[in-house]
C-alpha cells in the first residue's frame, strides 16, 4: 500500500519516531512508527494496521515458438520417434533460430502417428 503526501504529493515512508522527538502532551510514543514525508515536514502517527489485499491477475503466456499453429505448414523427414512405444519412422520438422546467429538453428520434430515432439541441435 502506498500513501502520498497530501502536501507534495511525495511518497511517504514508514519511519520509527524517535525518543528524543516525543513530548508528553503529544499521542506519540518512542518507537511509534509513523508516515513521513521526505521532502516537507508532514507526519502522520500510525495509530491502527494498514493493510491492503490485492489478487494479481495472471497474463496470458504466449508460445514463442508458435503454439499449434506453428505445426500447420511443415514438411516431413524420415526420423525414428523418440517414443519407446511408438514405431514410426516418419516426422514433421522445423527449424528455428533460438540462440544466437553464430549457432546452429535447432530442429523441432513431431512424430506423424503419436504426436510426441522432441528437438536436435
Amino acid at each position: 500500500m502506498l500513501l502520498f503526501c497530501p502536501s507534495c504529493s511525495n511518497m511517504l515512508i514508514i519511519t520509527q519516531i524517535p525518543a528524543a522527538h516525543c513530548t508528553p502532551e503529544e499521542d506519540e510514543l518512542p518507537g511509534q512508527n509513523r508516515f513521513e514525508c521526505r521532502t516537507c515536514p508532514y507526519q502522520m502517527v500510525l495509530d491502527r494496521r494498514y493493510y491492503e489485499r490485492k489478487t494479481m491477475k495472471l497474463k496470458a503466456v504466449e508460445d514463442i515458438l508458435g503454439g499449434a499453429d506453428s505445426w500447420k505448414n511443415v514438411d516431413q523427414t524420415d526420423a525414428k520417434c523418440a517414443n519407446e512405444n511408438c514405431d514410426s519412422r516418419m516426422a514433421y520438422f522445423r527449424q528455428v533460430q533460438i540462440r544466437s546467429a553464430d549457432e546452429p538453428m535447432t530442429s523441432f520434430y513431431k512424430c506423424v502417428k503419436c504426436t510426441r515432439e522432441w528437438r536436435e541441435n
